[in-house]
């Protein structure tokens, strides 16, 4: 008999705990040594090492959460992002990427592959063909980002791996905007699973994460880089994220519902020129995002109407906090051009379709008619 999946929400709640065991508490303990016994033991333990007893946990709880084998724990999203590409990239190698992706990872290949002797090539949209193309004899990985970072581009995640197993590449998604909540890649054949956990697993705005999954042999080529550039987590926050992860699956669900209603609020408003979000049946990907994601995500975009000024509008906002990051269980807005994308130029973010009228907006989990609300005052104020 076939044992039966446990649900997101079991799997949030218990997979990877540690057991109190000398007290029988409901939590996991919190193991906040940096020295360990390194004769007579098992393992020997060392933060750099990623194997502390709350970093293995969680670590087993983040692989539960993608379907994957094992996973590591990163000080930062961009952490787990860099130290993914360069275990699988050297001097002489090629990596092509999304054009649309969040503007870190863009900034750290633009600004620091050059030095490793990297090469690298941007698709012209989200096509599999457009992968296809840019592919190389010295090509080793192709990195993705769905839905994408500002504007909720879809990418074939099946099509996408089976090109990488085609031409014996690598893949990579950052799987931040989803969540495991809502996509879970190596399902379709993706090699390996980036987040930026202080979004929606840590979901609080208030811990800067990063994880990576993949099959046990992945895992260990990345960490043999990693344990060298220092880049693990702080037992305190890991212990923190674990807690915090206990309530993704509700936290998200209740973002993707508002969000969709948000969006769908928004495309109706005469005062809003264009909203991106894979929920909305005009969306140009819409039917490929039902085939492989749950629910649609707690992110969207819009552009308001020519006449309308963003920053007076965010401005005008009461209960939506413009804010820098996103994911939390508060609804937030920001302006792309000003912060993730802000160190592109303007005519990169124009090509990309990023207008600096563009405003991201982190559906949270407040009662939609309150944030519905909100935005209708902001704009009667700001046409006045």
């Amino acid at each position: 008999m076939t044992k039966k999946a446990q649900g997101i929400n079991t799997i949030c709640t218990h997979a990877g705990e540690l057991e109190d065991e000398q007290f029988k508490g409901a939590v996991s303990p919190l193991y906040m040594a940096t020295s360990y016994a390194f004769e007579e033991v098992e393992v020997k333990r060392y933060p750099r090492y990623f194997n502390t007893p709350n970093q293995v946990a969680l670590a087993q709880k983040m692989a539960a959460l993608e379907h994957g084998e094992a996973a590591l724990i990163f000080g930062s999203g961009m952490a787990a992002v860099s130290n993914s590409l360069l275990a699988f990239l050297q001097n002489g190698d090629h990596v092509v990427l999304q054009n649309t992706l969040y503007g870190g990872t863009i900034n750290l290949v633009t600004e620091e592959f050059d030095k490793f002797g990297i090469g690298y090539s941007f698709t012209k949209d989200s096509k599999p063909a457009s992968f296809e193309a840019e592919i190389k004899k010295n090509t080793k990985v192709i990195y993705i980002e769905t839905p994408s970072n500002p504007l909720l581009t879809i990418t074939d995640l099946k099509a996408i791996a089976g090109i990488a197993e085609k031409h014996g590449l690598v893949s990579m998604i950052d799987n931040t905007f989803a969540s495991p909540v809502n996509q879970n890649p190596i399902d379709f054949g993706i090699d390996l699973v980036i987040h930026s956990a202080t979004k929606y697993m840590g979901g609080h705005s208030d811990i800067l994460a990063g994880t990576v999954i993949s099959s046990e042999d992945y895992i260990d080529k990345v960490f043999h880089l990693a344990k060298n550039f220092g880049g693990s987590l702080s037992d305190y926050t890991v212990w923190l994220l674990e807690r915090s992860i206990k309530t993704m699956g509700i936290r998200v669900k209740a973002q993707s519902e508002n969000a969709l209603a948000l969006a769908e609020f928004l495309e109706k408003h005469p005062d809003v020129d264009r909203v991106y979000y894979p929920g909305l049946k005009s969306h140009p990907e819409h039917s490929l995002a039902s085939s492989q994601m749950k629910a649609f995500g707690g992110m969207l975009s819009f552009e308001l109407k020519q006449d309308l000024d963003a920053v007076h509008f965010r401005k005008a906002l009461k209960l939506i906090k413009p804010s820098m990051s996103l994911a939390g269980v508060e609804s937030t807005i920001l302006s792309p051009a000003k912060t993730s994308h802000g160190l592109m130029s303007a005519e990169k973010r124009e090509k990309l379709g990023i207008k600096d009228g563009l405003l991201r907006f982190s559906v949270g989990i407040e009662e939609k008619e309150d944030l519905i609300a909100d935005i209708e005052q902001a704009l009667e104020k700001i046409k006045k």
